[in-house]
């Protein structure tokens, strides 16, 4: 009898075990440099990408923020591709990689660890559903917030740009095999089931009471983004929201006193603001919405997130009416 017990506690021991190893393999972490955590003092800055080429200008900038110390790249899936990327470019003390896929990942007290200990974190692209769904409300997004209001740097690109916002685009209503969500399909039903809007994920200074997009004018993305900001008036979030809009090949560089850089070789940025409510934004119903004003940047011009004004850029104004886009500009140009 007691060989029968000790052989159903041998068992149960291999379960645990089993059990416990499993457990542990909720993410993946791979790391360049010095093994060693090292502390230095960080710089506040964000580094806004539109997606597409990354920039090493754009990367350069934000190593530098993080004054040679570790530079960590946060993503849901793929692979450990930007250490070896980053680390050709900066002069850091490691570059790493940490892959989170779910929220098991995202509670794992080794994770916020990780986080906490770096300098500079970037949010890669991919797929910010996976972001908001995974990281919100757990460890992660708390370690995160936790360094940006002790000053240090933060960066993304593509869907690691739309989640630094206030307002997100969450795209929680996609399916997986659902094609990029289109500027008609906004502008002629904001509350279209695919319009999924998130607010609060992360608190960055600057950034409040503001939306951001990426691959821009190169995904014709105008039309969604006026649907954005009419729905975060209707759904009472904010009477007068804001947009940076940023396109491929292109990124928005923000030092800590909101004064802004745009960068690189694509069409540049695009700050939307506006100035009164929706005249109809009903589910079903095409959206009509007046007196946006944009600012549009190309590389080398300069813009005042703190002051909402630029230089080096042009103004005009969008009117949306009955669910077509109406410009200011020469031949109706949008952008």
């Amino acid at each position: 009898m007691s060989v029968f017990i000790a052989s159903i506690r041998f068992a149960l021991v291999v379960l645990v075990c089993a059990f416990t190893v499993a457990q542990a393999q909720t993410y993946k972490y791979f790391r360049l440099g010095n093994p060693s955590d090292v502390q230095t003092k960080a710089k506040f800055g964000i580094a806004m990408m539109g997606g597409g080429s990354d920039l090493d200008e754009a990367f350069r900038w934000l190593c530098d923020k993080g004054n040679g110390g570790d530079f960590l790249v946060l993503r849901a899936s793929g692979d450990d591709d930007y250490n070896s990327y980053v680390n050709g470019l900066c002069k850091a003390n490691s570059v790493a990689t940490l892959i989170l896929p779910n929220r098991a990942a995202a509670e794992d007290p080794a994770v916020a660890e990780i986080i906490r200990k770096a300098e500079v974190v970037f949010i890669s692209g991919g797929d910010q559903a996976n972001y908001i769904r995974g990281w919100k409300d757990t460890p992660v997004e708390k370690t995160i917030n936790d360094g940006i209001a002790a000053g240090k740097p933060i960066g993304g690109t593509s869907a690691g740009l739309a989640v630094e916002g206030e307002f997100v685009y969450g795209a929680l209503g996609d399916k997986p095999d659902d094609k990029d969500l289109a500027s008609p399909d906004v502008l002629m039903n904001p509350y279209f089931e695919r319009v999924t809007l998130e607010r609060n994920f992360l608190r960055i200074p600057l950034l409040e009471n503001l939306i951001t997009d990426s691959h821009f004018a190169k995904r014709d993305r105008m039309g969604r983004s006026l649907g954005f900001l009419a729905r975060i008036v209707k759904d009472g979030w904010s009477r007068s929201p804001r947009e940076v809009a940023i396109d491929e090949k292109s990124a928005v560089l923000v030092e800590s006193d909101g004064k802004a850089n745009v960068v690189g070789t694509g069409k540049g940025a695009y700050f939307l603001k506006s100035t009164s409510a929706p005249d109809v934004c009903e589910k079903g119903m095409p959206l009509t919405f007046l007196g946006i004003t944009v600012y549009r940047v190309t590389t080398g011009g300069h813009f005042d997130l703190s002051e909402w004004k630029g230089d080096g850029g042009t103004w005009y104004s969008l009117s949306v009416r009955a669910g077509k886009i109406e410009s200011t500009q020469r031949k109706q140009a949008v952008y």
